[in-house]
């Protein structure tokens, strides 16, 4: 627990610094305005940033009598991991998936989307929720919720800040505001942001499917969902704002072609998990 807070303080330093960093470039005035919305989005990222990735996957509270699978599951569960039962949620999204967040125990959610339920079985639903928990006993979720609500704020800011140099923003007296460094840079930290974003959740993922084989007692229903889902992320859509990504247990944008690929990959690769959960050696 303690390297996980130590993780999450490392992380909100980090990107808060990237946000400070464009601001200054804006002179010391914007260094203050950097500081400010780093301070109001650490803020935000511990106490909303659950709220943002339900919203995000446009997920609603689960009805037990429509699901009472999954409530039935969730709570043998719970009740073997000694933990409280986190709020349920569907999410309407055609591609079978799930996520979770929330920043502990006390105040976490588990969401699934309708195609995991019409994709896999409950055998192997139960491996996904599994995961899922680990996730919440772990106290590794708040880490992604931090990185991915403070990856997009600092997106967010490096566009304004991108757009201001190209129209020539700035007053007379900044002229140390160089508009090239400025676009560089906002080009590069959103890029920077993700990366570590990106290298928190690979390592949390690996993790989790083992905490989550381990409580339900076998690795193989999740590996039989892992494959499930990957095959139908490169087939079916699902319209998330890619710094949400990495909440999901397989890549969710995982069919979007583009370059570097495996630079930009928010979970190992799924030979590699399935292999690990499987105990057999994979090149």
């Amino acid at each position: 627990m303690f390297r996980n807070s130590a993780k999450t303080a490392v992380l909100l330093a980090t990107l808060g610094g990237v946000m400070i960093g464009i601001g200054s470039l804006f002179g010391s005035g914007g260094a203050i305005i950097g500081l400010v919305l780093a301070l109001g989005i650490v803020g935000f990222s511990y106490w909303g940033s659950a709220t943002l990735a339900i919203r995000s996957a446009r997920a609603v509270p689960a009805d037990e009598a429509e699901y009472p699978h999954y409530f039935a599951i969730m709570r043998e569960l719970t009740t073997k991991a000694n933990m409280p039962m986190p709020a349920l949620f569907i999410s309407p999204e055609a591609q079978p998936n799930a996520f979770a967040t929330g920043r502990n125990p006390q105040h976490a959610a588990v969401a699934i989307t309708v195609g995991l339920t019409q994709a896999c079985s409950w055998d192997e639903i139960r491996g996904v929720l599994a995961h899922e928990l680990a996730h919440v006993r772990n106290r590794d979720i708040l880490i992604g919720s931090v990185a991915a609500a403070v990856a997009m704020a600092i997106s967010f800011i490096a566009n304004m800040a991108m757009w201001g140099a190209m129209l020539g923003g700035g007053s007379d007296d900044d002229e140390r505001a160089n508009p090239i460094a400025v676009i560089a840079t906002a080009l590069l930290a959103p890029i920077a942001a993700s990366l570590i974003q990106m290298a928190i959740s690979r390592s949390r993922e690996f993790e989790a499917d083992r905490t989550g084989a381990d409580l339900v007692g076998s690795g193989e229903p999740l590996a039989r969902a892992l494959l499930k889902l990957d095959a139908y992320a490169k087939q079916v859509p699902m319209n998330i704002a890619p710094a949400q990504a990495s909440h999901f247990i397989v890549n969710p944008l995982a069919g979007r072609r583009g370059n570097f690929q495996n630079l930009f990959r928010t979970h190992p690769p799924t030979e590699q998990r399935v292999a690990r959960l499987l105990g057999t050696a994979v090149s």
